[in-house]
């Protein structure tokens, strides 16, 4: 085994300090049975862990913790776990995505504060991914990803069910009478049987898969179930390989490129991934100072077909995927078709063309090959412009009704998303198939958070017709596990004071996804008399960190991060007060 005791590591400054501080930092560090000879100068590693019983996809990380202790101490490293936040999207209120910039914050300043030589990130839920890799980028010590994989395939009469992506339909099917509410109650019983994230292509298993296509995970760790004997296999391995990223000094900095960032973009069209990676992937490059806007998610996209089969947007789910190759499957076909960066480093140490050299794609109803995929090039997400949404919107092609994409209809405005649902089994309800829900006061400052609000239910009188889908327009979010033809992330948000605060009962909207166009038939003249009455909404919060997220939350096309937190800043040790 290499020697790699060091004295001029990070660590040292704590552990290898002389007189009272280096006594007092060992001292205490010993109360917990660690004999001397692990402050010598080997690697110190933190393992930071967002497991937590109120986050129930990141509950299990503890044991996933244990493993890449093992894999530390076998590289000769010294492992230290510590807790971090768990923003899990199933519980907390009003939403998760309040807290990613706080645990972003959270992970940073730990991994700083603390006598660490790198770190492996332990995540889970859709909003602790991309948080700890923005306070990882932030700090710039070596570290690597390891999600805590998806949940064993849902099972309900015969049928795979996925998580998130069969609420919304075992809601409509209540709302139609074709399920019971003890068939509802049994059901939710059999959608997530076992420990992990989401198992359908949602937020979770889509920023799992980013993060592989990022370069910051293992190759193939995204997709392993979480109860598989691998996925400790793959945690053990990262503690091991975490220990040598020190030695090399490879750092999150030299693997977070403009091009790692369009390898994941073109990654997430072909997986048919979350609309949420775009505001998650903005945040990130906006801390590592690459230049990222959403014009490149729609522009990297366009030549790359859907090539996974699975939900919302197919029939399949994760374990299927991982047994049919997994992401280097998918990698290694974009790969081929020219349609990847194969240079950029990942964690491995090697590039992204090694990486997937030995993959191989096992099932081709799951994984489909590019010359025959599962969707045609350009059903990734698309982004949109307008009178309506100036600074952008999108909309996941891949879960819309092809149909609608080209869609002309009146508004049926709301106010919140309360205020929807409070009439939306109204059998009088003034809708039709052809209205255009616009909800509005749901981004990132007005409700705030920017929660997943967007893919609403239909109406229940058009439910009981028959209509299962219509055009609904919005600036909060949606679910990865949800379908529909669904404009989101809509910028500026109506709460500063976007055009969506306009929008009236009944004014023209139209919606041209192929001509990448959202727009508001009402002339100028009448939209700037509209703004003229139009007042900004009273501020809720004048304390607290609710306070300090909406005075300080950028918009989506920006991430959603705090202005204050874009750049990194480094790991310089902070000074001693022993």
């Amino acid at each position: 085994m290499t020697d790699r005791r060091n004295s001029s590591r990070r660590s040292q400054a704590w552990f290898g300090a002389q007189g009272r501080s280096g006594m007092l930092y060992r001292s205490w560090m010993r109360n917990q049975g660690f004999g001397h000879e692990v402050f010598d100068g080997r690697p110190v590693i933190g393992i930071a862990t967002s497991a937590s019983e109120l986050a129930p996809c990141n509950a299990h990380l503890t044991r996933v913790a244990d493993a890449v202790k093992r894999g530390v101490w076998q590289a000769g490293g010294l492992p230290l776990q510590f807790p971090t936040m768990a923003t899990g999207e199933t519980l907390m209120r009003p939403t998760a995505m309040l807290y990613r910039n706080l645990m972003a914050m959270e992970v940073e300043e730990l991994i700083r504060a603390n006598p660490l030589d790198g770190v492996v990130l332990l995540s889970g839920c859709d909003k602790t991914t991309p948080a700890m890799l923005m306070g990882a980028a932030s700090v710039d010590l070596p570290a690597v990803m390891v999600t805590g994989g998806p949940m064993l395939n849902g099972k309900y009469r015969g049928q795979d069910v996925g998580s998130g992506t069969h609420v919304w339909k075992f809601e409509e099917d209540l709302k139609t009478g074709r399920m019971t509410e003890e068939e509802c109650f049994f059901a939710e019983g059999c959608m997530a049987r076992s420990d992990g994230h989401c198992m359908t292509m949602g937020t979770a298993s889509t920023m799992a898969c980013v993060a592989e296509a990022l370069g910051m995970q293992l190759p193939g760790s995204a997709a392993w179930p979480a109860v598989d004997s691998r996925r400790m296999e793959t945690a053990q391995a990262a503690g091991r390989r975490v220990v040598d990223m020190v030695e090399e000094e490879l750092r999150p900095s030299r693997i977070l490129t403009r091009e790692a960032f369009e390898n994941a973009i073109r990654v997430n069209a072909a997986i048919g991934g979350s609309t949420n990676a775009v505001i998650h992937l903005t945040a990130l490059a906006g801390r590592v100072g690459v230049e990222l806007g959403l014009d490149d998610f729609d522009r990297l996209v366009r030549e790359v077909p859907t090539l996974v089969n699975l939900m919302p947007s197919g029939t399949y789910l994760m374990e299927d995927f991982c047994y049919a190759g997994g992401l280097p499957a998918v990698m290694a076909e974009l790969l081929g078709g020219g349609l990847l960066h194969g240079g950029p480093v990942t964690v491995t140490g090697r590039t992204v063309a090694e990486n997937t050299a030995p993959a191989e794609r096992v099932d081709s109803d799951v994984i489909t090959p590019l010359d025959a995929p599962f969707q045609p090039a350009g059903t990734g997400i698309a982004v949109l412009r307008g009178n309506l949404c100036p600074d952008g919107a999108v909309i996941k092609q891949s879960a819309a009704s092809p149909h609608l994409l080209t869609h002309r209809g009146p508004a049926r405005v709301f106010d919140s998303p309360e205020a929807y649902h409070a009439v939306a089994d109204d059998p009088g309800l003034d809708v039709d198939e052809n209205t255009v829900i616009v909800i509005r006061n749901a981004g990132p400052k007005g409700y705030p958070g920017m929660p997943e609000v967007s893919n609403v239910p239909l109406p229940a009188k058009l439910l009981k017709a028959g209509i299962t889908d219509m055009v609904r327009v919005c600036d909060g979010r949606m679910s990865g596990t949800g379908y529909g033809t669904v404009v989101l992330h809509v910028t500026p948000e109506a709460a500063v004071g976007g055009p969506l605060a306009l929008v009236r009962n009944g004014d023209p909207v139209v919606l041209d996804v192929p001509g990448r166009a959202l727009r508001l038939d009402v002339d100028d003249a009448e939209l700037a008399r509209r703004r003229q009455e139009w007042t900004p909404p009273a501020e809720r919060y004048v304390s607290g960190y609710t306070w300090l997220y909406t005075q300080h939350v950028e918009q989506a096309d920006r991430g959603a991060d705090f202005g204050f937190l874009r750049g990194g800043r480094g790991h310089e040790v902070p000074r001693d007060s022993h």
